[in-house]
């Protein structure tokens, strides 16, 4: 897998309490698209389109964030777009669109459906329409990812408009690298629509740390006190000899077997 410093989108559609721009929502699907156009122009296929196989990269000092599609391999470029749509799906929304325990029952719901309905959490009718083409269950009416960036989501005057003035400023500095000789800025670097912050990202990255934290203190409290706790028991062990009556070993079976229904107790916190 490649190397990837700010994570993956997941990080972003497992956190609802965080609002993403509308801005960075489009130039980070406009990324994804685009690397996914590429792709597929090549001849090349994903095999597991999802959240967590979407990387995030900021190059140090670059004030930007780079998606990065991985472990790509063998299946059918329109099996990827519409995996792609359930990515999509899963990055606004905060979940699936149906909410079964794991994928082959996901699968078999889906199965049922004659099509995905519009979530509450979609106002956007450009932005529904644009996701129901990715997710269109029959193959043949479904759209590519190069017919997909020139779906009005991305192309009307509102969208091309709808960019931050850190977007503006990336851009602009990087259209004055290129004229000062750097070879390696591309068309995409130049563009608003296609730069995502990293101050955004990092929001949610602080936010996810922050949320985790209490829960490893947790555990590593209660690592230590079972270390503790086995320690003490073979201490004991070793001072009861064979002389020793029975009531001594069911008093240390009955410590041990409280000791452990007090750690199952305090893990579901």
């Amino acid at each position: 897998m490649e190397y990837a410093n700010m994570m993956t989108i997941d990080i972003i559609a497992k956190q609802s309490d965080i609002s993403l721009p509308t801005y960075t929502l489009r130039a980070l699907m406009k990324q994804i698209l685009e690397g996914m156009r590429a792709f597929h122009s090549s001849g090349l296929v994903h095999r597991d389109i999802k959240c967590n196989n979407i990387l995030l990269h900021s190059p140090p000092g670059s004030g930007r964030v780079h998606a990065k599609i991985s472990d790509f391999g063998f299946a059918k470029k329109k099996v990827d777009i519409y995996a792609l749509g359930i990515t999509f799906y899963k990055l606004i929304t905060h979940k699936y669109p149906v909410n079964e325990r794991n994928i082959k029952e996901q699968g078999k719901k889906l199965a049922q459906l004659k099509c995905i309905m519009r979530p509450s959490e979609i106002k956007d009718n450009l932005l529904w329409d644009f996701l129901s083409r990715l997710m269109e269950f029959d193959p043949n009416k479904r759209i590519t990812a190069a017919e997909a960036l020139q779906h009005p989501y991305f192309t009307l005057p509102e969208a091309l408009s709808d960019i931050s003035k850190e977007q503006q400023d990336l851009a602009s500095l990087a259209a004055a690298a290129e004229l000062e000789g750097d070879s390696s800025i591309t068309e995409f670097d130049k563009d608003p629509t296609f730069i995502v912050s990293e101050l955004i990202i990092k929001q949610f990255i602080l936010n996810y740390i922050q949320r985790i934290q209490p829960k490893q203190q947790n555990k590593t409290q209660l690592i230590k006190q079972e270390v503790e706790f086995v320690n003490e028991i073979l201490q004991s062990v070793y001072k009861i000899d064979e002389q020793d009556n029975e009531d001594e070993m069911m008093k240390l079976a009955l410590k041990i077997s409280l000791q452990n229904d007090d750690n199952i107790e305090q893990s579901k916190l």
